[in-house]
């Protein structure tokens, strides 16, 4: 064969090789839609979560933020007070974690710094710790918001549907932590 033969069927079977590879990528991988139901762990309340390619941190409606200090390290207390899908009724839970990192957001409003905490959420059946930032979201349709940075974590993303998984982890359910993970380098900052 010759080298310009050779090099065209190298170049057509790389190509049925890298789409067969994303055909499977895509066959395994989970699919939520833009808005999905989620599972504050270990708490177990339910509540909507708006999946948003838009954000890259995640952002969880928190009010009364206190950032201390607590054995020479810095935390972060805060409320959350969400309406529980699943008894149509709001709930209300005061929490206390390390802080992860500090965030600085910037929007039409001008620019602020957040307090980042780890969180673990129940999606379908999986448990995630991701990275969440703190903010009052009483204004906001979704108390959850859930950015490319726990996307990438999730599976894949369908902007046409909503609702495709139902929370149901328990304690044999597989948990996607947050420590050693590096984010995909194609996600942006």
């Amino acid at each position: 064969m010759r080298l310009p033969a050779l090099l065209t069927a190298a170049l057509a079977l790389s190509i049925v090789t890298g789409a067969t590879q994303a055909r499977e990528k895509t066959e395994h991988a989970r699919i939520f839609g833009w808005v999905e139901k989620a599972e504050i762990e270990p708490w177990g309340v339910e509540i909507k979560a708006k999946l948003d390619s838009g954000a890259l941190t995640s952002s969880m409606h928190a009010r009364d933020i206190e950032r201390f200090e607590k054995d020479d390290e810095d935390w972060v207390r805060f409320t959350v007070d969400v309406e529980d899908t699943n008894k149509d009724e709001t709930v209300t839970r005061t929490y206390e974690r390390p802080l992860f990192r500090n965030v600085k957001i910037r929007g039409a409003g001008g620019t602020e710094r957040r307090p980042v905490v780890l969180m673990k959420l129940c999606m379908g059946q999986r448990i995630y710790e991701e990275q969440f930032s703190l903010e009052n979201r009483d204004d906001m349709n979704y108390p959850l918001l859930i950015g490319r940075r726990t996307i990438q974590h999730l599976g894949l993303l369908d902007v046409t549907a909503t609702f495709l998984h139902e929370p149901s982890c328990d304690d044999d359910s597989p948990v996607s932590r947050e420590e050693g993970r590096e984010d995909d380098e194609d996600i942006g900052t």
